[in-house]
């Protein structure tokens, strides 16, 4: 594909995104009756290439900048801190074409009050791809304001002047940023300038350190555990411990007599406790007499058996060729099937806010990915104007996708209007693991014909999964007759392999009792495990080097080329071998996820009956790199939160209770199951920056399972990875 054409198409994904508001997606709805598979082929195609553009206010510089009296300059972002990285890499691009000192910028959260939000939210891999051009262009348009402004105050011609550390200077004069913007009242916005160009950055592609370490290491007050107002009291909220139940009725007589206790508040859907303690709050919560209804006890099988290929309703989400002709009537095709289970979020911080809801207006302090979708919620349900509500986000003690959902916050709104006072609500750890918004358990099934020569001729996956993406705020009410298939749940499902002649991915659609959303990453590490495990599987039955199968029967189109790279970068850095040698092997994956292409190299043992990861050989293409030990650090916490999911993680349903309640009983990864050694390759085949921050979970899990087979010739097809 040309430049020029590759250029329109990103162009025209972006106007789609954009303007697609309900009139587009009505006149696509009525399309899928008349062409529904490829209209939604078509959709599915989009849905895996597009790059996110942002959804925010970008005509109004003064909504992200204000410069302070000391000459240092305030960034409002409309991405929160999670943890990823996201205010350094911002802080280096904003400060480059302001022409200020990186220690002269403070990045912040950016209130709602404030108008600067996105409506996308933070996630997806796109907090840093999504700005990059944006506050390039704000940064620029801020620092042309105020040296237009300083040529007034100077009497001198911009032309003159010269910017370098927020220092304007021409003919011996000088003014700072902070005496420029002084008394200034109205600003004149001009016409977009000219970047400067990036190799004349001082910032961006350097290893900045995080401009947010020392609020860490200080234990300064930054994360919604920590928020609070004067004369706060406590709420908590009854929660039901069984799958399904719904809340009917309530007896609070003994509660509302309980010591500390203010105000016990009953609505439609919850019962909670305002107090003056939260123990207090706890334990009158504990003494409410709560009726639930519910209509069935479920176990993990019926969850299993729901999760089954062949059950709900199939939606062909990638075609090439005759896939499904070629493989429905050859008996010597090559099947296998490959599951993952229900995972917990298990972030560190339990969700919770802090709200105070006074006449006609409402201020809520709280963890959220979404503060606009916070605000409008929140809005609603106490029937406050939406600009009279001022959502604060705050630092997030984890994310991955567990602070899309906020019903906390409402919560908190409600029990603090009811009292007129601030009120502090949290989830309890046992109320955080049982009302999570669970990674969803899949069922894939994969079936291949090879040639004589060993490359495939047809290449199928079927993959089955609850819901990601369909019933989240994120996404229109029509998404799911629109696209059929959950967009969320096939990520990184369709076949990246495109040399095949034939190929086929099918998504099923699954219903579940509890809800199932987004967690980092989405589909992507269930279906790289089954798409690239049965690559492995195949490689072997066609007597190939793994690594080569793969490089044979990849695209020479761009993305081709990308993933390509990545492939032969990780396998030349870990020295690949495709054979055990002293108790060790190596196995190989590889992904795309948001267009960045990412290949994995992993070495494992078998130490007392359990497998033990040694070193982890990773090679990305992220693109332009803005801060290359963040994009590294990314990568490593990735790698291990993915071992986490695929080597120990698993949530059951028993006597229709989500179990385990606790960490410890819930398995995770520890410090002392990390590899020894992380090494990271990062190539820049693109000239604007991509995702970083899901794209390294894809391929761990199968390069894992690919390196026990290796050493024990056991094909593990089920996560959490066992050895027996």
């Amino acid at each position: 594909m040309s430049d020029e054409k590759r250029a329109k198409k990103k162009l025209s994904r972006r106007k789609f995104l954009v303007r697609g508001g309900l009139g587009t997606l009505g006149v696509l709805a009525v399309g899928t009756y008349l062409f529904r598979n490829p209209i939604r082929r078509s959709l599915a195609d989009f849905a895996n290439t597009v790059e996110t553009p942002y959804l925010g206010d970008t005509k109004t510089p003064s909504i992200w900048f204000e410069v302070l009296n000391d000459n240092s300059v305030i960034l409002y972002s409309p991405k929160v801190e999670m943890g990823q990285g996201t205010f350094t890499g911002l802080a280096q691009i904003a400060a480059d074409e302001l022409e200020i000192d990186i220690d002269q910028i403070k990045v912040v959260n950016s209130p709602s009050i404030s108008g600067n939000m996105d409506d996308f939210g933070t996630g997806g891999s796109t907090s840093i791809s999504s700005l990059w051009q944006p506050l390039r262009e704000l940064a620029a348009t801020t620092r042309e304001m105020i040296k237009n402004e300083a040529a007034k105050k100077l009497g001198v011609e911009v032309a003159t002047l010269s910017v370098a550390n927020g220092i304007i200077s021409s003919d011996g004069k000088t003014m700072s940023y902070a005496e420029v913007v002084d008394g200034v009242k109205e600003w004149k916005v001009p016409k977009t300038p000219a970047l400067r160009e990036i190799k004349s950055y001082k910032f961006v592609g350097k290893p900045i350190p995080r401009v947010d370490l020392k609020a860490k290491v200080f234990g300064e007050h930054i994360f919604g555990m920590d928020a609070s107002m004067p004369d706060m009291l406590f709420g908590a909220v009854v929660r039901p411990s069984e799958i399904g139940a719904i809340f009917e009725d309530a007896d609070i007589a003994e509660a509302e007599k309980m010591p500390g206790v203010i105000k016990v508040v009953k609505e439609k859907d919850f019962v909670g406790v305002v107090a003056n303690s939260r123990m207090e709050a706890e334990n009158a919560k504990h003494a409410i007499k709560t009726t639930w209804k519910t209509d069935k006890v479920w176990q993990t099988k019926d969850i299993e058996d729901m999760i089954k290929v062949g059950q709900g309703t199939p939606i062909t989400i990638q075609k090439e060729g005759n896939a499904k002709s070629i493989l429905e009537d050859d008996q010597d095709k090559i099947t296998a099937e490959y599951h993952s289970p229900l995972g917990a979020h298990a972030q560190l911080e339990p969700n919770g806010a802090v709200a105070y809801v006074e006449e006609d207006k409402a201020t809520v302090m709280i963890s959220t990915q979404v503060v606009k979708i916070t605000r409008d919620e929140i809005a609603k349900r106490i029937g406050v104007s939406k600009d009279k509500v001022n959502v604060i986000p705050t630092f997030l003690g984890g994310g991955f996708g567990r602070r899309l959902h906020t019903p906390n916050g409402i919560q908190a709104a409600v029990l603090s209007k009811a009292v007129g006072k601030p009120v502090k609500c949290f989830l309890d750890r046992k109320e955080e693991f049982q009302h999570d918004t669970f990674r969803p358990p899949t069922h894939h099934v994969l079936k291949a014909k090879l040639r004589e020569n060993g490359m495939i001729e047809a290449i199928e996956h079927n993959v089955s999964s609850g819901d990601v993406a369909f019933g989240s705020p994120l996404l229109p009410g029509i998404a799911p007759a629109l696209m059929g298939a959950d967009l969320g749940a096939w990520r990184g499902g369709m076949i990246n392999y495109s040399a095949i002649p034939n190929y086929r991915a099918v998504s099923w659609r699954v219903k579940l009792p509890f809800a199932t959303s987004w967690w980092r990453s989405l589909g992507l590490l269930a279906n790289t495990f089954a798409i690239e495990s049965f690559m492995d599987e195949l490689a072997e039955k066609a007597g190939k080097d793994p690594v080569q199968y793969r490089l044979d029967q990849i695209g020479d189109d761009e993305r081709g080329f990308r993933l390509k790279e990545v492939i032969k970068a990780a396998a030349e850095k870990a020295g690949y071998k495709d054979k055990a040698e002293n108790g060790r092997a190596m196995g190989f994956a590889c992904s795309v996820d948001v267009n960045t292409p990412c290949a994995q190299v992993v070495e494992v043992s078998i130490e007392n009956e359990k497998i033990k990861v040694h070193k982890v050989t990773c090679a990305m293409d992220p693109g332009l790199v803005v801060n290359p030990d963040q994009v590294r650090a990314q990568c490593e916490g990735a790698i291990i939160m993915g071992m986490s999911a695929s080597m120990y993680e698993r949530m059951y349903v028993e006597d229709g209770q989500l179990r385990p309640i606790i960490y410890g009983p819930y398995r995770m990864a520890l410090m002392r199951h990390a590899p020894k050694e992380i090494d990271v390759v990062l190539l820049q085949n693109s000239e604007t920056p991509g995702g970083v921050g899901e794209p390294p979970l894809g391929p761990i899990g199968a390069a894992v399972a690919n390196a026990v087979y290796r050493l024990t010739g056991q094909r593990l097809r089920s996560m959490p990875l066992e050895a027996s």
